[in-house]
């Protein structure tokens, strides 16, 4: 048996930190009180090849949408325990890698919900009342003071595509301003207030004056928005797309623009956008004065980016710290006080039969009493937090290392 000892957590100041892409102070913050000082801050997003140098001996990791998380980085982090992805989408990182590596994966579905569907209500005035038309005439010293192509969102139809957290914002501010709301899903969703369920995207297209989507990147989305799909939509209705940028074909939008299908659009994503601020940025779209440009900027307020720092970073401690999973995408969820007189183990093995009994079997065998235990299972991983003895803990984290079908093995405290 390995010869006791009574140290068995990381110590803290051994921990390395990487946040990436400018992420929000408090993040930083809320780690460096909880006494991490290792934690290092870089204001842009790392290709393949600098990321795979860069996370070597990395024990968390944050970042935002430009960094993409492949196998070949996932492979090369020999000390990851957490990705935490400070903003809506996970598509940047590869999750199936990461659920096999046992490396539990964060996001902030929540938390920046509001910014986003307050973006979508300014473009949707800005587009009817044609702003853009008036603001670029006023700024070369024209007055063009007409009503013409002007109107009131009260008593317009608009139509969302995608009713999750933020449609579902959405939904409800538009309501609030008189609009008749109807929604598309794939999946089958409770309506709030007045709003209505269309069964199909054609009908949703074909009567609404708005069109806003809230749909993830799936292989079923990427240029949902298309050739076909635009000749449903309602003569003069105007696109939002404040998504993913592949959700919309852009040379079909264009054309839908130019014959005046579409009198004006908002797209804040695009499908290949700059990697940091000042980098070159280009899209057909450039140069149309009714379309609304902007670089990703839907959650983009300080109010938000608190809220995804307070909202992740809290995540990946209670994860870090206590083994607490709630929220990850790639681990089973799991939510357990911590128990006095005891040591944490956690241990992360591969979903077959079996395993658990060989892991109860090995403590036995070596008298190693077992305070609490409780498992949980995905698809291809189970998740296992024990609490353990003080004084046979780390007898527990050696012989735990050595079970078949193990992944990983760490002492939380």
């Amino acid at each position: 048996m390995p010869a006791v000892s009574s140290k068995t957590s990381y110590p803290k100041e051994k921990i390395r930190i990487l946040f990436l892409e400018n992420i929000s102070k408090t993040a930083v913050q809320q780690f460096k009180h909880a006494g991490y000082q290792s934690v290092e801050c870089l204001n842009y997003a790392m290709d393949e090849a600098a990321l795979i140098k860069a996370i070597r001996g990395v024990h968390i990791l944050g970042i935002r949408s430009k960094t993409y998380i492949t196998p070949k980085v996932l492979e090369a982090a020999n000390s990851l325990q957490s990705i935490g992805c400070f903003c809506i989408g996970t598509n940047q990182v590869d999750l199936d890698t990461s659920t096999r590596k046992g490396i539990a994966v964060f996001n902030a579905p929540y938390s920046n919900t509001r910014s986003v569907a307050e973006m979508v209500i300014g473009a949707s005035i800005m587009l009817v009342r044609k702003l853009l038309d008036k603001n670029k005439a006023a700024h070369e010293g024209f007055w063009q003071k007409d009503a013409g192509g002007s109107h009131e969102l009260r008593g317009k139809t608009i139509g969302i595509i995608g009713y999750g957290n933020i449609g579902s914002q959405v939904s409800v501010l538009a309501e609030a301003l008189g609009m008749q709301v109807k929604f598309y899903d794939a999946e089958t969703k409770l309506p709030l207030g007045n709003a209505t369920d269309c069964k199909s995207l054609k009908a949703l297209l074909s009567v609404s004056d708005i069109i806003t989507l809230h749909v993830p990147q799936l292989p079923s989305t990427v240029n949902m928005i298309n050739k076909t799909t635009l000749s449903w939509v309602k003569k003069g209705a105007v696109l939002i797309n404040y998504a993913r940028g592949e959700v919309v074909d852009i040379p079909a939008l264009k054309q839908a623009l130019k014959s005046g299908r579409l009198s004006g659009a908002a797209l804040d994503v695009f499908p290949v956008e700059p990697e940091k601020n000042g980098d070159p940025f280009h899209t057909p779209l450039q140069g149309m004065s009714n379309v609304l440009l902007t670089p990703h900027i839907g959650g983009s307020t300080v109010e938000a980016q608190e809220n995804i720092g307070v909202d992740v970073s809290t995540k990946l401690l209670n994860y870090l710290e206590k083994g607490i999973s709630t929220g990850a995408i790639t681990i089973p969820a799991l939510a357990l006080p911590p128990q006095e007189h005891t040591h944490r183990i956690l241990h992360i093995h591969r979903n077959v039969p079996g395993v658990l009994g060989n892991v109860n079997s090995l403590l036995s065998k070596h008298k190693i009493n077992v305070v609490g235990q409780y498992l949980k299972t995905n698809d291809q991983i189970g998740y296992v937090v024990l609490d353990i003895d003080k004084h046979l803990s780390e007898s527990a984290v050696s012989l735990l290392k050595k079970a078949k079908d193990t992944i990983r093995v760490r002492s939380v405290y």
